[in-house]
């Protein structure tokens, strides 16, 4: 939900409604004036702007910011949202291994993303044994989901992954043994292509304590991001939904249009480095990914890449927050 998708407009929309509402902490000061010149401290008072606002909206609702391992600016960032008393951090593009040093003292709580049983017991185990602590919650991301992936492009494109399902399974199990030893739950998020309250549903009977969701929040009038944005979801169609790869390393998956066909011809050469993100290299990627998620949360659709998650072309119409979160907490509770 980032650059700008998910940011005080949407997220304290949702914190009113009972669900936790997201901030995308990356690149959250692009609109402000000094974002070219200042990059870093755009970015910082961006995120205070943005959570201060949020709590002005969002009542007694619970918030959180999600902040890419990757970032370069990554632990000021944490610093910030800490310090501004977020509710809770939640951390994926990469192991979150140091993650409960940067919030040590505070309430805020931690929440890796995984896209493994196995990732999962390896950052528990970290942090078990250096900080004595482990994880408030775990996300577990499947291969459905829009944005940056956790699997290969070769997986991906073979279909050689385990399904949501396998996966949230997996991480339930894998966390048993430091449930029992710190004498607690842990919730167990499914993320990844859900898309309707019969999905909810789903994850639910199978052990999972809530799910994450992003596409749909797209298609509604609190989304932070520019009109064409929304209405690029309304208009694509299912073989419109395709995989990226991004100058991080990763696969990404993400509406195809006029900046996807771009790409697909060869690099698009890189004017301007953010310095953003610690794998990417300027002089080799592909293109600049900050640029292209500005771009295209601004409304330039040909210039922009458009995240989206599997199921976005079933979308045809932009609703409000509110109409959607009962919407899916009436299907859910039908199948429950």
């Amino acid at each position: 939900m980032g650059v700008g998708v998910s940011l005080s407009s949407l997220a304290s929309a949702v914190a009113r409604e009972g669900a936790i509402g997201v901030i995308s902490g990356v690149q959250i000061g692009y609109d402000e004036p000094d974002f070219l010149s200042n990059n870093n401290e755009a970015n910082v008072r961006a995120l205070k702007k943005h959570i201060k606002r949020a709590k002005e909206f969002c009542g007694d609702g619970i918030l959180g910011v999600n902040l890419l391992t990757a970032m370069k600016n990554y632990k000021e960032m944490v610093a910030v949202a800490v310090e501004m008393k977020i509710d809770l951090i939640i951390s994926g593009a990469g192991l979150p291994l140091d993650l409960p040093t940067l919030v040590e003292g505070s309430q805020t709580k931690i929440v890796p993303i995984v896209s493994s049983g196995k990732a999962a017991a390896l950052i528990s185990k970290v942090w078990d044994k250096k900080y004595k602590r482990i994880p408030d919650m775990v996300i577990v991301e499947g291969p459905e989901a829009g944005g940056h992936l956790g699997f290969s492009k070769e997986e991906l494109a073979k279909n050689e992954f385990k399904p949501l399902e396998e996966l949230v399974t997996e991480v339930i199990e894998a966390m048993k043994p430091f449930e029992e030893k710190y004498k607690k739950q842990v919730p167990i998020i499914a993320a990844g292509g859900i898309y309707s309250g019969e999905d909810i549903a789903k994850f639910i009977k199978l052990g999972a304590s809530g799910v994450q969701m992003a596409t749909r929040f797209v298609a509604t009038e609190e989304c932070d991001a520019h009109i064409n944005f929304k209405n690029s979801y309304v208009d694509a169609k299912k073989e419109d939904i395709r995989l990226v790869q991004s100058p991080v390393g990763m696969p990404g998956r993400a509406v195809d249009n006029e900046f996807t066909k771009k790409l697909d011809k060869g690099n698009i050469p890189v004017k301007r480095c953010y310095d953003c993100l610690i794998p990417c290299n300027p002089a080799t990627t592909p293109y600049c990914i900050s640029q292209a998620l500005i771009q295209s949360v601004t409304g330039d659709m040909e210039n922009g890449l458009v995240f989206a998650g599997t199921n976005a072309y079933k979308i045809d119409k932009i609703t409000t927050v509110k109409d959607l979160i009962n919407e899916l907490c009436e299907e859910a509770n039908s199948y429950l």
